[in-house]
Protein backbone atom coordinates (compact mmCIF):
# COMPACT_ATOMS: atom_id res chain seq x y z
CA UNK A 1 0.00 0.00 0.00
CA UNK A 2 1.49 3.39 -0.99
CA UNK A 3 2.25 5.82 1.81
CA UNK A 4 0.13 8.90 2.52
CA UNK A 5 2.93 11.08 1.12
CA UNK A 6 3.00 9.12 -2.12
CA UNK A 7 -0.78 9.23 -2.45
CA UNK A 8 -0.82 12.97 -1.78
CA UNK A 9 1.78 13.71 -4.44
CA UNK A 10 0.07 11.36 -6.90
CA UNK A 11 -3.31 12.99 -6.34
CA UNK A 12 -1.92 16.46 -7.01
CA UNK A 13 -0.24 15.23 -10.19
CA UNK A 14 -3.36 13.37 -11.34
CA UNK A 15 -5.59 16.40 -10.73
CA UNK A 16 -3.17 18.74 -12.48
CA UNK A 17 -3.01 16.47 -15.51
CA UNK A 18 -6.78 16.15 -15.76
CA UNK A 19 -6.99 19.95 -15.76
CA UNK A 20 -4.13 20.25 -18.28
CA UNK A 21 -2.51 22.63 -15.83
CA UNK A 22 1.14 23.56 -15.23
CA UNK A 23 2.43 21.84 -18.34
CA UNK A 24 5.51 23.25 -20.04
CA UNK A 25 4.78 25.54 -23.02
CA UNK A 26 6.21 22.99 -25.48
CA UNK A 27 3.69 20.32 -24.44
CA UNK A 28 0.90 21.19 -26.94
CA UNK A 29 3.31 20.59 -29.83
CA UNK A 30 3.43 16.86 -29.10
CA UNK A 31 0.15 16.61 -31.01
CA UNK A 32 2.05 17.84 -34.11
CA UNK A 33 4.80 15.27 -33.59
CA UNK A 34 3.12 11.98 -32.68
CA UNK A 35 0.53 9.85 -34.41
CA UNK A 36 -0.40 6.21 -34.89
CA UNK A 37 1.27 3.78 -32.46
CA UNK A 38 4.59 5.40 -31.56
CA UNK A 39 7.15 3.65 -29.38
CA UNK A 40 8.38 6.25 -26.91
CA UNK A 41 11.22 6.46 -24.40
CA UNK A 42 10.55 8.88 -21.57
CA UNK A 43 13.83 9.59 -19.79
CA UNK A 44 13.24 11.37 -16.50
CA UNK A 45 9.58 10.39 -16.22
CA UNK A 46 8.89 12.33 -13.00
CA UNK A 47 5.24 11.92 -11.95
CA UNK A 48 4.04 10.90 -15.40
CA UNK A 49 2.73 14.22 -16.68
CA UNK A 50 4.30 13.84 -20.12
CA UNK A 51 3.43 10.16 -20.38
CA UNK A 52 -0.18 11.18 -19.80
CA UNK A 53 -0.02 13.82 -22.55
CA UNK A 54 1.53 11.36 -25.02
CA UNK A 55 -1.31 8.88 -24.47
CA UNK A 56 -3.86 11.64 -25.04
CA UNK A 57 -2.42 12.79 -28.39
CA UNK A 58 -1.45 9.27 -29.51
CA UNK A 59 -3.81 6.85 -27.70
CA UNK A 60 -2.05 3.75 -29.05
CA UNK A 61 1.40 4.86 -27.92
CA UNK A 62 3.64 2.51 -25.97
CA UNK A 63 5.94 4.23 -23.51
CA UNK A 64 9.06 3.05 -21.68
CA UNK A 65 9.48 5.42 -18.72
CA UNK A 66 12.74 5.76 -16.77
CA UNK A 67 12.71 7.35 -13.30
CA UNK A 68 15.66 7.16 -10.85
CA UNK A 69 14.02 8.52 -7.66
CA UNK A 70 12.57 5.78 -5.45
CA UNK A 71 9.91 8.14 -4.08
CA UNK A 72 8.94 9.61 -7.45
CA UNK A 73 8.84 6.13 -8.95
CA UNK A 74 6.11 5.17 -6.46
CA UNK A 75 4.21 8.38 -7.25
CA UNK A 76 4.53 7.58 -10.95
CA UNK A 77 3.05 4.10 -10.53
CA UNK A 78 0.03 5.40 -8.65
CA UNK A 79 -0.60 8.34 -10.97
CA UNK A 80 -0.49 6.21 -14.12
CA UNK A 81 -2.86 3.68 -12.57
CA UNK A 82 -5.35 6.42 -11.70
CA UNK A 83 -5.16 7.72 -15.27
CA UNK A 84 -5.90 4.22 -16.54
CA UNK A 85 -2.78 4.10 -18.72
CA UNK A 86 -0.53 1.81 -16.68
CA UNK A 87 -0.93 -0.86 -19.36
CA UNK A 88 0.64 1.44 -21.95
CA UNK A 89 3.64 2.43 -19.86
CA UNK A 90 6.48 0.11 -18.90
CA UNK A 91 8.21 1.55 -15.83
CA UNK A 92 11.94 1.26 -15.25
CA UNK A 93 13.39 2.39 -11.91
CA UNK A 94 16.72 3.64 -13.23
CA UNK A 95 18.67 6.63 -14.42
CA UNK A 96 20.04 6.76 -17.97
CA UNK A 97 23.66 7.49 -18.85
CA UNK A 98 26.55 6.29 -21.03
CA UNK A 99 27.40 3.26 -18.87
CA UNK A 100 25.21 0.80 -16.98
CA UNK A 101 25.81 0.35 -13.26
CA UNK A 102 24.96 2.46 -10.24
CA UNK A 103 25.25 6.18 -9.45
CA UNK A 104 24.06 8.55 -6.76
CA UNK A 105 20.87 10.54 -7.22
CA UNK A 106 21.50 14.02 -5.81
CA UNK A 107 18.32 15.87 -4.82
CA UNK A 108 18.66 19.44 -3.51
CA UNK A 109 16.51 20.67 -0.68
CA UNK A 110 15.07 24.04 -1.66
CA UNK A 111 15.28 27.06 0.63
CA UNK A 112 11.53 26.68 1.18
CA UNK A 113 12.27 23.37 2.89
CA UNK A 114 10.71 21.25 0.14
CA UNK A 115 12.68 18.67 -1.78
CA UNK A 116 13.61 19.89 -5.25
CA UNK A 117 12.89 16.60 -6.98
CA UNK A 118 12.62 18.28 -10.38
CA UNK A 119 16.24 19.44 -9.92
CA UNK A 120 17.73 16.04 -9.04
CA UNK A 121 20.67 14.72 -11.03
CA UNK A 122 23.02 11.73 -10.98
CA UNK A 123 26.65 11.85 -9.89
CA UNK A 124 29.47 9.45 -9.10
CA UNK A 125 30.02 11.09 -5.70
CA UNK A 126 28.18 13.44 -3.37
CA UNK A 127 28.74 17.15 -4.11
CA UNK A 128 30.52 19.43 -1.70
CA UNK A 129 29.22 22.93 -1.06
CA UNK A 130 26.36 24.19 -3.21
CA UNK A 131 24.40 21.28 -4.69
CA UNK A 132 23.78 22.99 -8.05
CA UNK A 133 25.44 26.16 -9.37
CA UNK A 134 22.10 27.40 -10.71
CA UNK A 135 19.99 26.86 -7.56
CA UNK A 136 20.08 28.04 -3.97
CA UNK A 137 19.59 25.13 -1.60
CA UNK A 138 19.38 24.36 2.11
CA UNK A 139 20.73 20.82 1.99
CA UNK A 140 20.75 17.64 -0.06
CA UNK A 141 19.36 14.12 -0.14
CA UNK A 142 21.54 11.36 -1.58
CA UNK A 143 20.37 7.92 -2.66
CA UNK A 144 21.88 5.23 -4.90
CA UNK A 145 20.11 4.49 -8.15
CA UNK A 146 20.59 1.86 -10.85
CA UNK A 147 21.75 3.15 -14.23
CA UNK A 148 21.09 1.81 -17.74
CA UNK A 149 22.01 2.88 -21.24
CA UNK A 150 19.21 3.25 -23.77
CA UNK A 151 21.06 1.04 -26.27
CA UNK A 152 21.53 -1.65 -23.65
CA UNK A 153 17.94 -1.42 -22.48
CA UNK A 154 16.50 -1.68 -25.99
CA UNK A 155 18.66 -4.70 -26.71
CA UNK A 156 17.70 -6.38 -23.43
CA UNK A 157 13.96 -6.09 -24.07
CA UNK A 158 14.10 -6.62 -27.83
CA UNK A 159 12.89 -3.13 -28.71
CA UNK A 160 13.46 -2.94 -32.46
CA UNK A 161 11.96 0.49 -33.13
CA UNK A 162 11.90 3.81 -31.28
CA UNK A 163 9.84 6.71 -32.63
CA UNK A 164 10.17 9.38 -29.94
CA UNK A 165 12.46 10.21 -27.03
CA UNK A 166 11.58 12.75 -24.37
CA UNK A 167 14.56 13.56 -22.13
CA UNK A 168 14.81 15.83 -19.08
CA UNK A 169 17.72 14.78 -16.87
CA UNK A 170 19.31 17.98 -15.52
CA UNK A 171 22.63 18.03 -17.36
CA UNK A 172 23.05 14.31 -18.00
CA UNK A 173 21.78 14.56 -21.56
CA UNK A 174 25.12 14.34 -23.38
CA UNK A 175 26.09 11.14 -21.57
CA UNK A 176 22.63 9.66 -22.08
CA UNK A 177 22.87 10.34 -25.82
CA UNK A 178 26.28 8.67 -25.93
CA UNK A 179 24.58 5.56 -24.57
CA UNK A 180 21.88 5.75 -27.25
CA UNK A 181 23.97 6.16 -30.40
CA UNK A 182 22.99 2.84 -31.94
CA UNK A 183 19.23 3.29 -31.60
CA UNK A 184 19.32 6.92 -32.72
CA UNK A 185 21.41 6.09 -35.79
CA UNK A 186 19.12 3.13 -36.50
CA UNK A 187 15.71 4.78 -36.05
CA UNK A 188 16.22 8.58 -36.24
CA UNK A 189 13.46 9.13 -33.64
CA UNK A 190 11.89 12.52 -32.98
CA UNK A 191 13.43 13.95 -29.82
CA UNK A 192 12.34 16.52 -27.26
CA UNK A 193 15.22 17.30 -24.94
CA UNK A 194 15.81 19.83 -22.20
CA UNK A 195 19.39 21.11 -22.49
CA UNK A 196 21.14 22.47 -19.37
CA UNK A 197 24.30 24.43 -20.36
CA UNK A 198 25.50 25.18 -16.81
CA UNK A 199 24.84 21.71 -15.42
CA UNK A 200 26.42 20.06 -18.46
CA UNK A 201 29.68 21.92 -17.88
CA UNK A 202 29.78 22.06 -14.09
CA UNK A 203 28.58 18.57 -13.17
CA UNK A 204 28.98 16.35 -16.24
CA UNK A 205 32.07 17.58 -18.07
CA UNK A 206 30.10 18.23 -21.24
CA UNK A 207 28.77 21.19 -23.20
CA UNK A 208 25.46 22.28 -24.63
CA UNK A 209 27.20 22.68 -27.99
CA UNK A 210 28.23 19.04 -27.78
CA UNK A 211 24.57 18.05 -27.50
CA UNK A 212 23.70 20.25 -30.47
CA UNK A 213 26.55 18.83 -32.56
CA UNK A 214 25.37 15.30 -31.77
CA UNK A 215 22.13 16.01 -33.61
CA UNK A 216 23.23 18.39 -36.35
CA UNK A 217 26.04 16.04 -37.41
CA UNK A 218 23.37 13.39 -37.98
CA UNK A 219 21.24 15.64 -40.18
CA UNK A 220 18.60 16.55 -37.59
CA UNK A 221 16.80 19.89 -37.73
CA UNK A 222 16.21 21.80 -34.49
CA UNK A 223 13.13 23.72 -33.35
CA UNK A 224 12.30 25.67 -30.20
CA UNK A 225 9.79 28.15 -28.90
CA UNK A 226 10.41 31.86 -29.28
CA UNK A 227 7.67 33.35 -27.07
CA UNK A 228 4.62 31.44 -28.36
CA UNK A 229 6.00 30.67 -31.83
CA UNK A 230 7.83 27.48 -32.81
CA UNK A 231 10.85 28.37 -34.92
CA UNK A 232 13.67 26.49 -36.58
CA UNK A 233 17.11 27.48 -35.39
CA UNK A 234 20.74 26.39 -35.59
CA UNK A 235 22.07 27.81 -32.32
CA UNK A 236 21.19 27.31 -28.67
CA UNK A 237 19.96 29.91 -26.21
CA UNK A 238 22.82 29.66 -23.71
CA UNK A 239 21.60 32.64 -21.68
CA UNK A 240 18.95 30.42 -20.07
CA UNK A 241 19.73 27.81 -17.38
CA UNK A 242 17.72 25.29 -19.39
CA UNK A 243 15.48 25.15 -22.43
CA UNK A 244 13.52 22.53 -24.36
CA UNK A 245 14.38 21.80 -27.99
CA UNK A 246 12.81 19.53 -30.58
CA UNK A 247 14.94 17.59 -33.07
CA UNK A 248 13.35 16.05 -36.15
CA UNK A 249 15.18 14.07 -38.81
CA UNK A 250 14.16 14.64 -42.45
CA UNK A 251 13.93 10.89 -43.05
CA UNK A 252 11.02 10.71 -40.57
CA UNK A 253 9.23 13.82 -41.84
CA UNK A 254 6.75 11.90 -44.06
CA UNK A 255 5.38 10.17 -40.94
CA UNK A 256 4.56 13.41 -39.15
CA UNK A 257 0.88 14.25 -38.63
CA UNK A 258 -0.45 17.39 -40.26
CA UNK A 259 0.72 20.31 -38.17
CA UNK A 260 3.50 22.77 -37.54
CA UNK A 261 6.43 20.30 -37.71
CA UNK A 262 5.28 18.84 -41.03
CA UNK A 263 4.87 22.33 -42.46
CA UNK A 264 8.30 23.45 -41.22
CA UNK A 265 10.03 20.31 -42.48
CA UNK A 266 8.52 20.84 -45.94
CA UNK A 267 9.75 24.43 -46.09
Amino acid sequence: MPSIRVLGHAFRAWRRNKRWAKHEPETPYLADLLAGSPICLHVGASDGRHAYVVTQVAPRAKIHAFEPSAFTFEVLKVCLAWHGIAGQVKLIHAAVSDKAGELLLVTPKKTSGRMGRAFAYVASEAPTGQVRPDLEDSGVEIQPTPVVTLDGYCESVGLKRVDFIRMDIEGGEQKALKGAVRLIDRDRPHIQIEIHPVMLESRFGGTAEGVLDFFLSRGYRMFSLNADRLEERSTLDNDLPWKDYFFVHPSRAPELPDGVFKARMAA
